[in-house]
Order: structure tokens, then sequence, then C-alpha cells
């Protein structure tokens, strides 16, 4: 992994002459991201970013955390905070922003620790990375959660981006579930290689969750066809 997107993120915190991130999926073409996009203020989050740090309660795990920006808040906020990325230097910025608890681990990875609150925001189901997957990535969080504690994950409903036949059916992939994409990320000239990242429409997401011990409840939608929800050990 060349870390792109993470060096991206630092060149933004230590002005070294940050450029757009450009992204593109299998099924969408190109487009550019500014990366000041990552640095934002609460007032500055959508309210599915609002509503899951309102929510966040006792000791609290920021899975993906990026430029860290949920997790500053939750530590300004006096909250015990983790927050963890795969991306050596999203992590060097994160920490260079002054949050005290930031590390460069795996959520797999993750042993002998336990949490009230699981953050996966900005797409959190991303990281699952195919439907096949989530179970798998579902028992590990369960396996982090405290009693009583609870998981806030947001996706997104990506029908929208097919073709719709006249019947009123969508045309998607008939060998895969349609929220499977594939990510390809640039910047400054390089370009990644492309990885699996997946977005979950409500209801796959509760079936899912529910066939792995959770119950799942749906916090609140977004403008555009996202939702936060909430999972807790049933």
């Amino acid at each position: 992994m060349k870390d792109l997107f993470g060096k991206a993120i630092l060149d933004f915190q230590t002005n070294n002459s940050p450029e757009d991130i450009v992204t593109e999926t299998n099924i969408s073409e190109a487009d550019e991201m500014e990366v000041a996009y990552l640095f934002f203020f609460f007032y500055q989050m959508t309210k599915l970013e609002q509503e899951a740090l309102q929510l966040s309660k006792g000791k609290i795990l920021d899975i993906g955390c990026g430029a860290g920006s949920h997790s500053l808040h939750l530590q300004e906020n006096s909250f015990d905070v983790t927050a963890i990325d795969i991306s050596e230097n999203a992590i060097k910025a994160c920490q260079l922003r002054g949050l005290k608890n930031a590390k460069v681990q795996n959520l797999l990875d993750i042993e002998d620790e336990k949490f009230d609150t699981i953050l996966l925001l900005m797409n959190g189901t991303g990281i699952f990375g195919t439907l096949n997957e989530t179970s798998k990535y579902l028992q590990k969080l369960k396996s982090l959660l405290n009693p009583n504690g609870q998981i806030l994950i947001d996706s997104s409903d990506i029908i929208y981006m097919f073709d719709e036949d006249d019947d009123g059916s969508y045309l998607v992939p008939a060998n895969q579930y349609y929220g499977e994409l594939t990510f390809t990320i640039s910047y400054k000239n390089e370009t990644e290689t492309a990885f699996p990242w997946l977005y979950l429409d409500y209801n796959t997401l509760q079936n899912v969750a529910h066939a792995n011990g959770f119950n799942c409840e749906l916090v609140i939608e977004g403008n555009h066809f996202d939702y936060l929800a909430k999972l807790t050990i049933s």
C-alpha cells in the first residue's frame, strides 16, 4: 500500500503543497476531493456524524479515523477515545493535531480490549470489503464490546447509481451484491492499488447483523440515501 490517502492528509496538516485526491470506482468516473474536507469541526459534520458523536458514551474506539476529526471532538469533550487507522501517515497527522491516543492498527488485530462505543463513520461498512466478509468483521467487533456496548455505523444504499428498467427494477450485477465496489485512489500522479469497498443498504445490514447476534436499529437517515445504525448484542 502506497498510503496515498494518508499522504494527502499529512501533506495538508504539514502544509506540504497538498493537492486534491482523485477517487474512482468500477461504476463511477473519477472525482476530485479536497483534502480539507477531512479536516472539519462538529458544526461542519453531517447530521449522521453529529448524531453518532452525541450518542457516544464510555470508552470509545474510532475505527478508520482518517484525519481524526471525530476523535478530536470527543477528546475535547473529555471522552476516553482511541483512534485507529491502517494509514501511518494519517496517524502522524492525528498526532500532530493533538490526538493523544492514535495508533496504526488493523481492527482485526486488536486483542484484549473492550469498548463501550465503537465508531465506524464516513461509510463505516467500507472496510468490510465484500458482503461475504461482513460476518467476520461483525464477529470481531462483537468481541470488542463491553456489556451494553454499542456500534455506531453508517453507510449508503447506492441503488440510485444503477439504471432503472421500465418495470421499476434496477439493472444491478447478477453475480455479486450491488454495493460491492472496487475503489481506486490517485494523488500527486501516483495511483494506489485498487481495493474493495462495501456500501450496505440498511435492510442488508440489518439481516447480516441479526445473523451475527446483534440487534440493529435505524437511528437516523441522511439526505442522500445514507443512514446511521446502532448495533447492540442481542
